[in-house]
């Protein structure tokens, strides 16, 4: 019973460390970023931080780890939205797109991606975490939704998997080519979550 404030508060203290470590990395890059501002940002000492994380590689793997698996969270809630599309499909459809929008487009993603993109050659390993909105599982998670519609004579019978990538496609390329480098307004991402929403139904509506 005694062990587990003790518990609690290691895990606490390993994502507080990360969660500072993905704001510093994305600040300084990787090679101006150190251990002592990491620990200064998570408010806890330097031997802290190495006790938890071996070393700066480490805190890096782990941290932008970290980072991705809460914006894959993220847009598998946005996902999960489409088990009860109601009655109106399409507008269920536009607030899944926006919120993917979201996801993917606020400043945190978009830094850790540039981050990543920019240590691909160090960290190869990592590059499978910018492929996509959020990588295979949200693929995969869509696809399973929009099977279900299809079943449900809700949309146009077609290859799931195919649909995803399209629908995903719709929503980040214009938001990729339009913003590169900043954080679109929201207005702009409704609008094409729109545009993506009028496309998709437009080939798979039955």
């Amino acid at each position: 019973m005694m062990a587990m404030p003790t518990t609690r508060g290691r895990v606490a203290k390993r994502q507080a460390i990360l969660d500072a470590a993905v704001t510093v990395f994305t600040r300084r890059g990787f090679d101006q970023a150190c251990v002592q501002e990491i620990a200064d940002e998570a408010k806890v000492a330097k031997p802290t931080v190495y006790n938890h994380l071996t070393d700066k590689a480490t805190l890096f793997r782990e941290s932008m780890s970290a980072a991705a698996s809460e914006a894959v969270a993220r847009h598998l809630a946005a996902v999960a939205r489409l088990a009860d599309a109601g009655d109106d499909l399409p507008r269920v459809l536009r607030e899944v797109g926006l919120e993917l929008l979201r996801c993917y487009c606020d400043e945190r993603s978009r830094a850790v991606r540039r981050l990543l993109q920019a240590e691909s050659s160090r960290f190869p390993e990592l590059v499978s975490l910018v492929r996509g909105p959020s990588g295979h599982r949200v693929t995969e998670a869509l696809a399973d939704r929009l099977a279900r519609l299809a079943l449900a004579g809700r949309l146009r019978p077609a290859d799931p998997s195919v649909a995803a990538e399209q629908f995903l496609s719709l929503l980040t390329g214009p938001a990729d080519l339009r913003w590169p480098a900043e954080t679109p307004p929201d207005d702009a991402l409704a609008g094409i979550a729109d545009a993506a929403v009028d496309t998709f139904l437009r080939a798979y509506a039955p």
